[in-house]
């Protein structure tokens, strides 16, 4: 149903077409934001700007990149080479790399990545605590964004972990300076120190940048926002472009005080609302507007659309997290079940926090449907299952010798980095594999026969392992034998020797067996139901279950088949959409957040309302929002509260709650209506 208009609507136009002074487009949700931008860009080259006085600020490289696209197929490769679409830290860089030495920067500094930063700060705190360290981390980098430094923050530092972070702050800067090294946040700060302290600087980067589009505006913080004020300077030449009721990243810095500033600090600022949504149906925008008229207004605006009324946005009511799964993998087989062009991409499941995905995984595995987990770690990116999967990989083809080092070194069986080094030397020498040369003849030239003899003892186990996995067959051989395997290596000991905490290590072991069950399951002998027909899956062995996850795999480093569902957080859902979509564990607690010891403010409150818009407005066709009767808190079952914000979306009480009875008349309906169609054919 998405489209995008065939030609610039009314407000779209007028946003283009201003270039008066400072503009700001509060671009609703599909409403066609980025379109407005590269016409504008398009606009701007019409009226005389140079491509590389130009410059449109995005939050992502996959973003700056999609706007590059859009620009060049406008403007032409030629134009679009030399505008300057980047993401804030990108043009950060590029102002450092030109004007560094003015702030005491050498021309080649340094950028720092996030684990550079936390071994400084366990460094200048004096700890080798990890997890001391990214407090720190955290703290300093929220501070930074909010513009201060060390001894700023020692002044508004509350208590006495925000005194030592500030200290620690302090030191750290000066091994920065000693270092000649930047961190993710100084790319930012450092300029604006640079335009504001600097007064030949600021001339030049403002006669450079004479005209400046800012993208996600509302997602920006202080230090961006007093960037893009010094950057345009009292000509004011900018078109903002954001969206108050998404502005729901105020946990990493962002801030909504920054659009309450624009008409403050420029009063003749032009708002011009985006209202039209090319995406969506009634049904759905009417709950959306309905869920965000409970905040308070810095600007009106109302979503409505051409698409008609649409299918009524369903509740579900569920009795626990497992029960919710099993409804939404339901839902997903039966609309696809239905007929018509329903791909498994056409289906999104969105969470507010990462744990959620856990059970949906499960549920989606069990019946064998395709899924990518984003804005979390999906099940096969967790370590202790990419441990076991380089074993099964090495199983299914022994020449894999990234999945051999994996697999020898976990659990350690005495096989050092020293010995591996001159295995690796030698199946370099003589172009084999690491497995193949562990039994070559001339392997003793190399390493010590202490050593050969731990490598000769792995490569018989890995040649005895294979030999049992090809003749283990059905779900009945396959666990005994997959846990025997794990018995063997001894992992269950090996994860709890590598964690400090008890409570991680059992979660991890927890993973493990859940994955043994998915194996087994997958060997087949099972009665599986999907689309309303129960059969009972194809018997098979373990090592034909190794292979397929061996595809898995490989499709995922090679970016993954684009035909799954998808598992999201509501955070990385923002700027997505799909056809259909269920918003599941919308409880009180889950969706508003709220953990023990914080207190619920109205401002957190009115950011939790803007994520469950987000959500909202994710969905094109059709939007489930499912709620639980009683949910999981810790190893305890608590009540189930439905959260306020689906009595806030005013549903019609007729059509909200989905019947599953009659969800599954219908679907019999549609099977006797295709057998019958069938018959008539063979007819």
């Amino acid at each position: 149903m998405s489209s995008a208009p065939p030609s610039l609507n009314p407000a779209q136009l007028e946003a283009v077409h201003y270039l008066q002074g400072p503009c700001l487009v509060l671009a609703g949700a599909g409403s066609g934001k980025t379109r407005v931008i590269t016409h504008k860009i398009a606009r701007l080259l019409q009226a005389g700007y140079a491509p590389g006085q130009i410059a449109a600020i995005t939050f992502t490289n996959k973003a700056a990149e999609e706007m590059r696209e859009r620009a060049r197929g406008l403007v032409g490769a030629k134009a679009a080479q030399h505008l300057v679409i980047s993401t804030f830290h990108s043009l950060g860089v590029r102002m450092l790399r030109t004007d560094g030495p003015r702030l005491g920067l050498k021309e080649k500094f340094s950028i720092l990545d996030s684990d550079d930063v936390l071994s400084i700060l366990r460094d200048a705190g004096g700890t080798t605590d990890a997890a001391t360290a990214r407090r720190w981390q955290w703290t300093i980098s929220l501070w930074k964004n909010q513009g201060l430094d060390g001894d700023g923050a020692a002044q508004v530092a509350q208590d006495d972990d925000e005194r030592v972070a500030a200290r620690v702050m302090k030191l750290y800067e000066e091994r920065l300076v000693a270092y000649q090294a930047v961190d993710f946040d100084d790319l930012i700060s450092l300029p604006l120190k640079l335009l504001q302290r600097d007064a030949e600087a600021r001339a030049k980067w403002q006669d450079t940048l004479r005209y400046v589009l800012v993208d996600e505006y509302q997602d920006t913080n202080t230090v961006q926002y007093e960037l893009l004020k010094a950057l345009v300077g009292e000509r004011g030449m900018f078109t903002a472009v954001g969206d108050d009721d998404q502005s729901i990243y105020g946990w990493r810095g962002a801030t909504i005080e920054n659009l309450k500033r624009l008409p403050q600090d420029y009063p003749q600022l032009k708002v011009i609302p985006l209202e039209q949504n090319y995406r969506s149906t009634g049904a759905i925008l009417r709950a959306a507007n309905h869920v965000i008229a409970a905040n308070p207004k810095i600007f009106e605006k109302k979503l409505w659309s051409e698409f008609g009324e649409g299918e009524p946005v369903r509740v579900l009511e569920c009795d626990n997290e497992e029960h919710e799964a099993e409804r939404a993998v339901a839902r997903i087989q039966g609309l696809r079940a239905q007929g018509g062009e329903v791909q498994w991409s056409d289906f999104a499941i969105l969470y507010r926090a990462n744990h959620q995905a856990r059970v949906l995984e499960q549920a989606l595995r069990r019946a064998n449907i395709p899924y990518k987990v984003s804005g979390g770690q999906s099940f096969f990116d967790r370590a202790e299952i990419k441990d076991l999967c380089a074993w099964l990989r090495l199983l299914v083809n022994n020449d894999d010798d990234p999945a051999f080092l994996r697999a020898v070194t976990t659990p350690k069986r005495g096989i050092g980095h020293q010995t591996l080094a001159q295995l690796g030397e030698f199946a370099g020498k003589w172009r084999v594999s690491l497995f193949e040369a562990l039994f070559a003849d001339s392997l003793s030239s190399a390493v010590s026969a202490r050593a050969i003899g731990a490598l000769h003892e792995f490569g018989r186990y890995v040649n005895d392992l294979e030999h049992r996995f090809r003749h283990t067959v059905g779900a009945e051989a396959a666990k005994p034998a997959l846990m025997e395997w794990l018995k063997d290596i001894g992992y269950e000991q090996h994860l709890y020797d590598g964690e400090d905490n008890e409570k991680l290590a059992a979660s991890r072991w927890q993973n493990v067996l859940d994955f043994i069950d998915w194996i087994a399951r997958r060997c087949g002998g099972e009665l599986q139901t999907e689309g309303g027909t129960t059969t009972e899956t194809e018997r098979q062995s373990v090592l034909d279950v190794a292979q397929t996850i061996s595809v898995i795999l490989s499709l995922a480093e090679r970016g993954g088949d684009t035909n799954v569902v998808t598992l999201s957080t509501l955070h990385a859902s923002k700027g997505l959409e799909w056809p259909h979509v269920v918003l599941a564990g919308i409880n009180e607690g889950l969706l508003p957040f709220k953990s023990e010891d914080e207190d619920m403010t109205p401002q957190r409150l009115e950011e939790e309302r803007r994520l469950m818009y987000v959500g909202i407005t994710r969905a094109r066709t059709t939007l489930v929002v499912s709620t639980l009767k009683r949910r999981k808190k810790g190893r305890e079952f608590v009540t189930g509260i439905p959260s306020r914000f689906i009595g806030e979306m005013k549903l019609d009480e007729k059509t909200m709650k989905e019947d599953p009875r009659e969800k599954l008349k219908a679907l019999r309906a549609e099977f006797a209506k295709r057998a019958a169609e069938r018959g008539t054919q063979q007819i």
